[in-house]
């Protein structure tokens, strides 16, 4: 007899997962949730969307990281970056989810030994 529950939610095999904070705090005007908005797109037109390379992303409420936002994390790879602007976000895609380099510039926090080199 399984103990397993009815009806496993199936996912998409994924390279990266992109988390953006759209809490109020992170930013006053909604900017965060603009980013998230359109991240999508962005990601279809860098070819992002499916494939080896393909980017999950997900919103999310908090992140208790709430100065120099929108604060946007890169996991697995446990990037955490600030400040992303629109054209900071294009950084971002261009070299770390493409390229596979993380834009350092960027960088406020590398987890999970929460180092930053």
């Amino acid at each position: 007899m399984s103990h397993e529950p009815a009806g496993k939610p199936k996912l998409s095999a994924y390279k990266r997962h992109v988390l953006v904070c759209t809490g109020p705090r992170c930013t006053q005007n909604g900017e965060s949730q603009a980013l998230f908005d359109g991240l999508g797109e962005r990601l279809k037109r860098a070819g992002l969307d499916q494939g080896a390379l393909r980017v999950k992303r997900t919103r999310v409420a908090c992140f208790a990281a709430c100065k120099a936002g929108p604060i946007v994390c890169v996991q697995p790879d446990g990037v955490w970056y600030y400040q992303v602007t629109e054209s900071n976000l294009e950084r971002i895609i261009e070299r770390h989810l493409l390229g596979g380099e993380p834009v350092e510039a960027l960088i406020f926090h590398r987890g999970p030994d929460g180092q930053h080199d």
